[in-house]
């Protein structure tokens, strides 16, 4: 799923308002995963799972930073997330279609915060973007 410069270029204008605050958008999205799809906690059985719960904000301030990698890398998502790939793959073989879900509530929250600037094109990028993101995370799972 190769991303093209117009997929490119509506992720480089709403990304930066994303990554500046990446443990409030992450650990909102992550707060909205667990909620809604409460399989998806046995990953983090430590975490206190509430709104505004350390752990969430620290882990959802690793997937917006690494989101932000990829995306300064967007034709070598895979190069980009080597170690995360490597990581996922053979240390914490998390579910692949968790990876869906957790894209699923990335959007709702960018779409919540800045619905001025998520438009239609911009909505089928950043989707677009989040499907090639977990497609590297589980590249390497076999």
């Amino acid at each position: 799923m190769a991303l093209n410069a117009d997929d490119k270029s509506h992720i480089q204008a709403i990304w930066p308002c994303v990554a500046a605050h990446p443990d409030e958008y992450g650990g909102e999205a992550l707060y909205r995963m667990f909620l809604s799809n409460p399989q998806t906690k046995t990953y983090f059985p430590g975490f206190e799972i509430h709104k505004d719960s350390p752990q969430i904000k620290a882990h959802g301030k690793k997937v917006v930073n690494a989101l932000t990698e990829a995306s300064k890398h967007m034709d070598n998502i895979e190069g980009a997330l080597g170690n995360l790939i490597d990581r996922h793959a053979y240390d914490l073989r998390v579910d692949p279609g968790n990876f869906k879900l957790l894209a699923h509530h990335i959007l709702v929250t960018i779409a919540t915060h800045f619905p001025d600037k998520f438009d239609c094109m911009t909505h089928q990028a950043l989707d677009k973007f989040l499907a090639a993101v977990g497609a590297a995370l589980t590249c390497k799972y076999r």
